[in-house]
């Protein structure tokens, strides 16, 4: 039995394994009435993001697509000023519409790409035109990028700041470097420019101390969360606060220092989830796990957690949007064992 939203569900998992395409289905079962798992779309290449506009999906691809899913899907062009990245982990990144999107056709993204001076990740804005997005500003540029570990989350906050999670570039000591971009979580103005309250002068550092973040949201009262990536295990929740240092590669799991912040939550050394996207519904933390291959909740009140969603595989992206969980699975990065209709967005209402 596990708990979600407050209520209690058995997981009960049919694997139609003599099918044509392989098609699993997941019905969970309450007290009350049965609530299905439905699929919103399949055959996805690799999606890494999750947005919606009204009655609109928009999912970001890894390959450098974005799919639009309205009425059907549709698989739109994208066309980027830099060769895209086919580094492991990296490619066609974050993803969020702007403020104004349904006037402008702005959008914000985080790409990992390759020139003649090597491997980077930037933020750029993105503008729609029929159903291709064009590359139409650079807001940062030259962050750092790798074998592994490049970020790549982007939200835009309460107070109305753009917000990108970068990682490590497997390159440990640059987290705690507050000259270098990676390994931290940045803010900034819409445009691109340094807002005047960050917590250093003239930088887009708003934390620090990071291995590699995927994931960041907003409780309602404005408190800000980040999902991590541990070394080997000792993945974390953490509660971000303005300026704090939370410890890679100094200090990780539980363990203190002072000067540096201890993860809410972690999974501890012999244990990993891979966390990526979250989101935040009624005081809990919903958040994707890659080789953790659920859908983890985090209790805010009662300090516990558990897996609510599995049979999936991995899963790369979760949207709270009104009562109903959205989430993407991320079986076709090379890591997983796709189906043959992999990967898929899915959706199961909340209560």
């Amino acid at each position: 039995m596990r708990r979600i939203v407050g209520v209690y569900f058995m997981v009960v998992l049919f694997l139609a394994g003599c099918s044509s395409d392989n098609k699993q289905e997941v019905v969970y079962i309450n007290q009350q009435e049965n609530h299905k798992i439905e699929v919103v779309a399949e055959y996805l290449a690799i999606p890494w993001s999750i947005e919606k506009n009204k009655e609109t999906f928009y999912l970001t691809e890894r390959t450098g697509s974005i799919v639009k899913i309205e009425n059907g899907v549709e698989r739109q062009k994208v066309e980027l000023q830099k060769n895209l990245a086919t580094a492991a982990e990296a490619g066609l990144l974050g993803f969020v519409l702007a403020p104004d999107f349904q006037e402008s056709n702005i959008a914000y993204a985080y790409y990992t790409y390759v020139d003649g001076s090597g491997q980077f990740n930037r933020i750029i804005t993105l503008s729609l035109a029929g159903d291709v997005w064009r590359e139409e500003s650079v807001l940062i540029d030259k962050i750092p990028s790798g074998s592994y570990h490049h970020g790549g989350r982007l939200k835009i906050g309460p107070d109305g700041k753009l917000y990108a999670t970068t990682g490590d570039a497997s390159e440990a000591s640059i987290a705690q470097d507050l000259n270098s971009l990676g390994g931290k979580i940045l803010r900034m103005n819409l445009d691109g420019s340094i807002p005047d309250d960050n917590p250093f002068p003239n930088s887009y550092v708003y934390s620090y101390g990071h291995r590699n973040p995927q994931g960041i949201t907003w409780s309602p009262d404005g408190t800000l969360y980040a999902s991590e990536h541990g070394s080997s295990a000792n993945d974390e929740i953490n509660k971000i606060e303005a300026g704090e240092n939370y410890g890679w590669p100094i200090i990780q799991g539980t363990e203190k220092k002072e000067g540096m912040v201890t993860p809410l939550f972690t999974s501890g050394k012999d244990l990993t989830w891979a966390p990526s996207g979250m989101d935040n519904y009624n005081g809990k933390l919903y958040v994707a796990a890659l080789r953790g291959t659920a859908v983890l909740e985090f209790n805010l009140e009662t300090g516990e957690y558990d897996k609510v969603i599995t049979g999936f595989g991995r899963i790369r992206d979760v949207l709270v949007v009104e009562n109903y969980l959205y989430f993407i699975s991320n079986n076709s990065d090379g890591r997983g064992n796709p189906q043959n209709n992999d990967d898929k967005l899915y959706r199961i209402p909340l209560l």
